[in-house]
């Protein structure tokens, strides 16, 4: 995933009304995602807004993969980064609830995580990167804001 680019992941939105399945994209300045018929968008996952007149997300979970090349001594290999969001409830009159979300990076046989993270994806992916073998980076360059 570069910053030049669009990326599209399949995932899921489950909420207390049951579950559905959607589309996450990502270019690099908003990451977009339509449920229920509303369109959502916003600097970060965690901080996906109403486009329009609809429900703010609340008391709800977005799952997603993400094929993220992997460089290992020199090898390409092919990782799944799996990132699970949790939106709390929204006190009356705030802006957001509180956000919570964990990354998993499966790579070479090993999962590498980022345990639950208050922040956003940047910062839970640099979690997972201090923790790589010295000879591992993620190959290309990483979105900005996503």
């Amino acid at each position: 995933m570069t910053a030049e680019s669009t990326e599209s992941w399949a995932g899921w939105y489950r909420d207390r009304r049951g579950a559905e399945p959607i589309s996450i994209i990502a270019d690099g300045r908003q990451v977009r995602t339509h449920i229920r018929g509303v369109a959502y968008e916003g600097a970060d996952f965690s901080v996906l807004e109403p486009t329009e007149a609809g429900g703010v997300l609340s008391s709800c979970v977005l799952e997603w993969d993400i094929p993220m090349p992997v460089n290992a001594g020199g090898t390409i290999q092919q990782a799944t980064l799996s990132c699970l969001l949790t939106l709390h409830e929204r006190a009356s009159g705030a802006p957001s609830g509180r956000a919570e979300l964990s990354l998993t990076l499966r790579c070479g046989g090993a999962a590498y995580e980022s345990g639950i993270v208050g922040a956003g994806f940047r910062d839970a992916l640099d979690r997972i990167r201090r923790q790589l073998p010295d000879d591992t980076e993620f190959e290309g360059r990483i979105l900005v804001s996503a």
